[in-house]
């Protein structure tokens, strides 16, 4: 089965609220392509997710933070974090005036890491 597309094609207006978009599922793996626009997690507030993240910053800039660390981690377009399952996390910041889009892998702790 092939598959393509565009990453940066036709990207969700974000304005109002984050974009969520699964781009591809197969075999346990969720590819999803995420659009913000100066949207954070709300104050308080931790994503502790019982899966695999790995978000690779395809534009826009955002300040991720991870829980019980010091300084939040900048993504910038290239930077990427892998976040292992049960990693407390919060988006802390994305740039208000323009499009920030993640491009994320996510896929079950259940599966053997190499």
């Amino acid at each position: 089965m092939l598959s393509q597309g565009d990453i940066l094609a036709l990207i969700a207006d974000a304005s109002e609220s984050e974009r969520f978009e699964t781009l591809l599922e197969l075999d346990g793996v969720r590819v999803e392509r995420i659009t913000s626009k100066g949207q954070v997690t709300p104050a308080g507030e931790w994503y502790d997710q019982p899966w695999h993240e790995w978000v690779l910053l395809m534009a826009g800039e955002a300040l991720v933070q991870i829980d019980g660390e010091t300084e939040a981690h900048r993504l910038v377009p290239g930077r990427w974090i892998m976040l292992p399952a049960h990693c407390r996390h919060r988006v802390e910041w994305t740039v208000p005036d323009q499009e920030t889009i993640w491009l994320a892998l996510h896929w079950s702790s259940a599966v053997q890491e190499e």
